[in-house]
């Protein structure tokens, strides 16, 4: 426990376990956090220098620096001229007890895969965004508008796609929409003949596919992708693919695959590329998009789902000429568009920088959530095989035939972890080896070490092989 020696800083209450084989810098960094983000330590309270804090916890100054940077890293602190130390704003989680009129979370903790650390959506620059677009954007934006979206916020878009994914992108081909789950809905109403999808692959684009008249036909990835033979032999053509990170076995789509793929696409085909996470990658070099390689043979899609938010409900198709009268009444016949307000913020939130001053915070924070999830399989679930741990904000779990896949999930519920199993992303979930995917972007490191020790404690209570 510390308190702080200086009327000038607040006294703080962090416990260090010496005993712990978790490092003590990473005790105090997550103790800290904690504390912000149940609203302990509130927004603009000053913190102890570190010389006071190193003092009241009898450590090393280094330690103390070092959890510092890291916060100040992720978001949660900020430093101020004079050298002092504030907590920044970030959302409060409230703990037991308070905001009675909300219902408690099923979860205490949720490993469920597709989203970004929420607490860190940067409220103030959205806000700021919203407010300097207002100001520029002309009245007549607020009526009915061109379903496909704002052309500022189209023409933003395009840019940050041609600069960060080499993207082809000319605004006219764009089409803004309420994520890619809606364009994907789109293109059901738009596409011609067959349509191939991976398998395993993302299940919800199934059934979304299903809802709109399509029974999608099933090609097996391997370690090279999806299966550009059995793609050709289906007789689809159109094929859904997650080259740049496989969804779910994170699986990069080979340098021959690509060319056979991009060989199968001649005229009368399309390639329809789910660009779903290509912001986040660790351990690989960047993959540009297909797109940009055969721009009139692929649709590209991409959403701030895996970056801000999913509840923003922002997503964008790069859509071939051939096909973008089609795309666009599908959309006006939708929606009549996606809200101007989330067009205008996002648009002046592209252009400002801000979101890519967002996503270099967040590369900087998942690493360690992915090294505490990785660290944590191999202690307590060593018996599981992981995939797509190089890119993302997910991983894959694959176990031995015979791992009591259901026993766990249902146990872990019961424990209030929240997982979700691998075998719905296959066409025949029967056909699934044991597994699950395991988001780690929106919990926090103490949170991962808990959650999967947790975990290997009802493997080995249900007979599964482990420590």
């Amino acid at each position: 426990m510390a308190t702080s020696g200086t009327s000038s800083a607040p006294e703080l209450l962090v416990e260090l376990d010496r005993d712990s084989k978790r490092p003590l810098h990473r005790q105090l960094a997550d103790g800290l956090r904690d504390a912000i983000r149940s609203g302990r330590l509130t927004a603009g309270t000053r913190m102890p220098s570190t010389r006071v804090l190193s003092a009241d916890l009898e450590v090393s100054r280094r330690l103390v620096v070092e959890a510092y940077g890291q916060l100040t890293a992720e978001g949660f602190l900020h430093s101020h001229q004079g050298g002092c130390t504030r907590v920044a704003a970030v959302e409060a989680v409230p703990t037991s007890g308070t905001r009675p009129d909300r219902a408690h979370p099923r979860f205490d903790i949720d490993f469920a895969p597709g989203s970004p650390d929420l607490a860190s959506f940067p409220r103030q620059a959205w806000l700021r965004a919203m407010r300097q677009g207002l100001a520029e954007i002309e009245s007549s934006a607020f009526g009915y508008v061109a379903p496909h979206g704002l052309p500022a916020a189209r023409a933003a878009v395009a840019d940050y796609l041609q600069r960060t994914r080499g993207v082809v992108a000319d605004p006219r081909l764009v089409v803004l929409c309420s994520g890619a789950t809606q364009a994907v809905a789109l293109l059901a109403r738009c596409l011609d003949g067959p349509v191939a999808t991976e398998d395993p692959g993302f299940w919800l684009h199934r059934m979304v596919l299903q809802h709109n008249g399509i029974d999608p036909l099933p090609i097996p990835v391997d370690g090279n992708g999806i299966d550009v033979g059995a793609l050709a032999a289906s007789g689809a053509t159109t094929a859904l693919t997650t080259p740049a990170h496989q969804s779910p076995t994170g699986v990069v789509l080979s340098a021959a695959r690509r060319t056979e793929l991009l060989e199968w696409a001649q005229p009368g085909r399309l390639i329809v590329e789910d660009d779903y996470d290509a912001e986040y990658r660790y351990d690989r070099a960047p993959v540009g998009a297909l797109q940009g390689v055969a721009p009139d043979r692929v649709v590209y899609l991409g959403s701030t789902s895996k970056t801000l938010a999913p509840g923003l409900r922002i997503g964008w198709m790069v859509v071939p000429a051939h096909l973008i009268e089609r795309v666009r009444a599908a959309k006006g016949l939708a929606d009549t568009g996606s809200s101007v307000m989330d067009q205008i913020a996002f648009s002046q939130f592209l252009s400002s920088g801000g979101y890519d001053r967002h996503l270099r915070q967040m590369r900087r924070r998942y690493p360690a959530r992915r090294a505490a999830l990785l660290t944590a399989l191999s202690r307590h679930l060593p018996q599981g095989e992981v995939l797509g741990a190089a890119a993302g904000v997910h991983l894959t779990v694959r176990f031995p035939a015979g791992f009591p896949i259901e026993e766990l999930t249902r146990h872990a519920t019961e424990s209030r972890i929240r997982l979700e199993p691998l075998a719905p992303c296959y066409a025949d979930p029967a056909t699934a080896p044991p597994g699950l995917i395991l988001g780690y972007a929106n919990v926090t490191e103490s949170q991962i070490a808990a959650g999967v020790e947790q975990l290997g404690r009802i493997a080995r209570h249900l007979g599964a092989a482990g420590p």
